[in-house]
């Protein structure tokens, strides 16, 4: 390190800089199977005392260490174990983090194809890829995001450009009472009034019906109101729900609507054949969130946003100015600028094409296709322990549940599965939510990290068990 230059480093003080990193990387990662499966408590006096004014003088680096990885890292849910069965798991793929490390060290601008042109492709052959999962034609297009919120605004700001009038405050948008709450975000952010969202009730797989559905449109037709976009769920973050999106697909083709499918969490079981069969009809679709990092198993932060008509995406983004070069699409280079909402952004795409180039799909698709059978395998589990009601069959790898022993209104039972939820994560091996479908709580087992396996599934069942028994089923 020059003295003159403090933060121009060697490349040896680089070297001791990453070894030393890794030394805690690595034994955090090899030991998390040992690991309690996560907790916060005492997490709020914890934020307090880490609160700190502007450092003028630096801090060793071993010191930085120790107070993330001792004490911060400490009061958190261990999102990156096998124990993690709440909300939507990730896992955080190690490569990666690698792939992040060379991209943020190289920091080159890959806004437009012109500065980095291979880094660019490479991207680009992530995004095709993607593509091709989904089964869209040569023709669509899409970007990478930091995930599925932003990708579903962007989706529905193009919906609105390419189906509405500049004054497009009478378009209305048509949810399923299932759909992740980012999408009605999404839908006032990009200008809508609450009231032209309408939440269209699910059936008893918790999946968009389809009659009301239509219903609704003609109904708002009526009121002169325009019907513009619709979204279908491809894995509902409650229960693991999938729309019928062959005939949503249909239903939008007859009414004119711009169907948009949420596939963030179930997008990548299209790898697997039960995935292909339970998601068809997706293709169909104008537009598709993933989201690589959950069933990729990729860090936070990596999210993809597809639209079957590539040309929309440009419509509604591009924008010139003297300062930058003429932007370009073909089928080798794409100015991401030109089709997305930014014009600096990180090189994402290595994130996901490192570690896919160095496995190949397979490992990826064995993966899931486990997870899919450790979800099947706890529902019929569920099912021998007296008094538990299976509320939702797994879909995809996602399933709900709730302690019905009966004689009991249904604020006493939802105390009582507070309760029993409680008891599963005090054992500290698994991490379970919990959600409301209609005024029931429910437990929820969403199996997706790549860490988890038919042991951690089984020691989750013999805390249910033993949990049941505490509480008094």
């Amino acid at each position: 390190m020059s003295q003159d230059h403090p933060l121009e480093l060697t490349g040896d003080e680089m070297r001791r800089l990453v070894e030393a990193a890794m030394e805690r990387i690595t034994k955090y990662v090899d030991t998390l199977p040992e690991q309690s499966a996560g907790s916060t408590e005492g997490g709020l006096r914890l934020a307090r005392s880490l609160a700190e004014p502007l450092p003028e003088e630096g801090t060793p680096f071993p010191k930085l260490l120790s107070l993330l990885f001792d004490r911060a890292l400490a009061r958190s849910l261990n999102t990156a174990g096998p124990g993690y069965l709440a909300y939507v798991p990730g896992g955080g793929l190690l490569h990666a983090a690698v792939a992040d490390l060379i991209a943020d060290s190289i920091n080159r601008y890959v806004g437009i194809a012109g500065g980095a042109p291979g880094l660019v492709r490479i991207e680009t052959n992530v995004v095709d890829w993607f593509r091709e999962i989904v089964g869209y034609p040569p023709e669509a297009r899409g970007i990478l995001t930091s995930g599925g919120s932003l990708s579903a605004l962007t989706a529905l700001i193009t919906a609105r450009q390419e189906r509405l009038p500049e004054d497009f405050l009478r378009g209305v948008l048509y949810l399923s009472d299932q759909t992740h709450h980012s999408v009605a975000k999404c839908a006032r952010l990009a200008g809508f009034p609450a009231a032209n969202v309408r939440a269209v009730p699910s059936d008893e797989r918790f999946r968009i019906r389809l009659d009301t559905l239509e219903a609704m449109i003609a109904e708002d037709r009526q009121r002169g109101l325009t019907p513009f976009l619709v979204v279908g769920s491809a894995g509902t973050t409650n229960t693991g729900a999938v729309d019928p999106l062959e005939e949503l697909a249909e239903l939008s083709r007859l009414h004119g609507l711009w169907l948009h499918v949420d596939a963030a969490y179930g997008g990548f079981f299209l790898l697997t054949e039960e995935g292909r069969r339970t998601l068809r009809g997706i293709e169909l679709a104008d537009s598709v969130v993933l989201d690589p990092h959950k069933s990729l198993f990729l860090p936070y932060g990596t999210g993809a946003l597809l639209v079957r008509d590539g040309e929309a995406l440009r419509r509604t983004h591009s924008a010139e100015a003297d300062y930058l070069p003429a932007t370009r699409d073909d089928a080798d280079l794409v100015d991401f600028s030109a089709i997305s909402p930014e014009l600096t952004r990180p090189f994402r795409g290595l994130r996901v094409w490192l570690p896919l180039k160095m496995h190949g799909v397979g490992p990826f698709r064995e993966a899931l296709e486990e997870k899919l059978a450790l979800a099947r395998w706890a529902s019929e589990e569920l099912k021998t322990i007296e008094g538990i009601e299976v509320v939702a069959e797994p879909q995809l790898s996602a399933l709900a549940f709730r302690l019905n022993p009966g004689g009991m209104d249904s604020d006493g039972l939802n105390r009582l599965n507070h309760r029993l939820m409680k008891g599963i994560n005090d054992r500290k091996r698994v991490i379970l939510t919990g959600t409301k479908l209609g005024d029931r709580f429910v437990i929820r087992i969403c199996v997706l990290s790549f860490r988890t396996h038919q042991d951690r599934v089984e020691a989750c069942l013999e805390d249910i068990r033993e949990a049941v028994r505490e509480v008094g089923g």
